[in-house]
């Protein structure tokens, strides 16, 4: 339970300093909307690599500045720059010991991140932990004995899937 705790606040720390960022580069060749939809009216085309400046977040897309344009994006076709420490893989600790100052050298990296959609940093600063929720979702476990009932009811068989070598074609 400690672990799991650990790595929620790791990973809430992560999102939080992606959340902070406001310089951002185009991944993909994506169109500027007037407004955070994809009905809206496209005021301009950015090409792949276009640098812009993050000016807000609204559910799927990004509020950015281009060439002195403003408009919103698409929140998958960002990818923001962030410090890794020097020898590392980029993943995993070295993140967070960046985001914590640790580390000597240090060198930049571009990385895609997405954040968490729909929550903004003062949701996560005020969540409350919801016992009936919890109580809810545990309230749909059910151990071995039970599952095994439900399949002999429902007439449900066993089925044998063999080991596909070499994964996907």
């Amino acid at each position: 339970m400690r672990f799991a705790a650990t790595l929620l606040v790791a990973l809430l720390a992560l999102a939080s300093s992606a959340w902070g960022q406001d310089q951002a580069f185009t991944n993909r060749a994506t169109e500027l909307k007037e407004k955070g939809d994809a009905q809206s009216k496209t005021v301009a085309s950015l090409a792949e690599n276009t640098a812009v400046k993050v000016l807000g977040r609204g559910g799927a897309y990004t509020q950015v500045e281009a060439s002195g344009q403003k408009g919103w994006v698409r929140a998958f076709h960002l990818r923001f720059p962030a410090t890794i420490e020097k020898g590392e893989s980029g993943g995993g600790l070295a993140s967070l010991t960046s985001i914590f100052g640790g580390g000597r050298e240090q060198k930049q990296a571009t990385i895609g991140t997405t954040g968490i959609r729909g929550l903004s940093p003062e949701d996560l600063k005020n969540a409350a932990p919801d016992a009936a929720a919890l109580a809810k979702a545990q309230s749909y476990r059910s151990d071995k004995p039970t599952a095994e009932r439900f399949a002999r009811e429902g007439k449900l068989a066993d089925v044998k899937v063999d080991y596909q070598e070499g994964g996907r074609k």
